[in-house]
């Protein structure tokens, strides 16, 4: 055997390189491992940021709603003056320029021949007098009966409102004039009317023969205070009625696809609830919204085709007694009662007391409620 020469230039390793070598691979590795590091500090600052951007837009949405709202409330108010058009006293009283935030403003859907359910909401769930005024400045809510004018403007029915409303300082006077076929309309102006008057988070529409507990209703609506566009009340879907000389008969109901078909979803007209960016959006467009003949499908159809998060609370339909008084009992107090059968509460003016007496949530929860 021999041994095989070594080639010239094949240079044997010493043990100093070796471990020269090693560190030289230690540092490889070393600067790999920091590497790595700094990439999962830059992924962390990645969504750091995106949180933080989600944050901005959201917080830009709410900014650039509210602008939204003073210039309708601006306009709204310019274009009443350039009317001339009658303007209530709370209109009279508002300057559009720093106005105070209120949660909401419930506009009590009225009619001249209510008088009797007017005095009987008086006697229950609405306070009077300094209550009222308190409830507006520690609680930020306004309560208001809403009620327009008489085809004869000036007339005895106009009279009677005006004095009544020297009586209790509670009547919204709207530019509209009053008839049941043009409640689609009345709303509209409700709504354009408040927007322009109190920067409200919510603005609320309930009929006169319905109760209502005005400290759980502001804790609802308080929950849904931080997203933009929201839509509250008991969601339902009716069929739309095409005969002739129905109740709620729907003269547009082609519109609606073949006989037998059902409105899209939308809330009961008894009470709901819209935020402020929905009001503002009614109020900037008024003039091309179309209205149906039924209220609750006007403001429905006024709102499917938007961003809108449409929120079912059954609580806002409950039963009058025993139905309302049971869920009371149980812990779950109801935000408003009345007959499905009569849409509203059955002789309402003789029966609302023994609704509130056995539904009604007691002063404390409205007195110590913080919203």
């Amino acid at each position: 055997m021999w041994t095989i020469p070594e080639h010239k230039a094949m240079a044997r390793t010493t043990s100093i390189e070796a471990e020269e070598l090693k560190l030289v691979s230690g540092g490889c590795d070393l600067k790999t491992q920091l590497q790595q590091n700094e990439v999962n500090f830059s992924s962390k600052d990645i969504f750091g940021k995106v949180f933080k951007t989600h944050n901005a837009i959201h917080t830009l949405d709410k900014t650039i709603s509210n602008l939204g709202m003073e210039l309708a409330a601006a306009k709204s108010v310019q274009e009443s003056v350039q009317r001339s058009s009658p303007l209530s006293e709370d209109s009279k009283q508002t300057d559009t320029s720093g106005r105070r935030k209120y949660l909401m403003v419930i506009g009590i859907n009225t009619a001249f021949s209510s008088r009797k359910r007017r005095d009987s909401i008086r006697a229950t769930w609405m306070p009077q007098g300094e209550k009222r005024k308190k409830l507006e400045e520690e609680k930020g809510i306004i309560i208001r009966f809403v009620i327009g004018h008489s085809a004869t403007s000036g007339g005895i029915l106009d009279r009677a409102i005006e004095a009544e409303d020297k009586k209790h300082g509670d009547l919204l006077r709207l530019d509209h004039v009053e008839g049941y076929l043009e409640l689609s309309a009345k709303t509209k102006t409700y709504f354009v009317t408040a927007v322009s008057l109190w920067d409200a988070d919510f603005y609320v529409k309930v009929d006169d023969d319905v109760h209502v507990n005005i400290g759980t209703l502001g804790e609802t609506l308080a929950r849904h205070r931080s997203k933009p566009r929201v839509y509250i009340g008991c969601m339902k879907s009716g069929p739309v009625l095409s005969q002739r000389g129905v109740r709620y008969h729907e003269p547009e109901h082609w519109k609606f696809g073949e006989a037998g078909n059902k409105y899209f979803r939308h809330a009961t007209g008894q009470l709901y609830a819209i935020s402020n960016d929905l009001a503002t959006y009614i109020s900037i467009n008024q003039h091309i919204l179309h209205k149906y003949a039924n209220e609750d499908v006007s403001l429905g159809s006024w709102i499917i085709g938007l961003d809108v998060e449409h929120i079912d609370d059954r609580r806002l339909c409950c039963g009058t007694p025993p139905d309302c008084e049971w869920k009371a009992q149980a812990g779950n107090i109801c935000i408003a009662s009345f007959d499905w059968s009569c849409s509203g509460i059955c002789k309402s003016a003789e029966r609302i007391k023994e609704v509130h007496r056995r539904c009604g949530e007691g002063e404390n929860v409205l007195w110590s409620a913080t919203f």
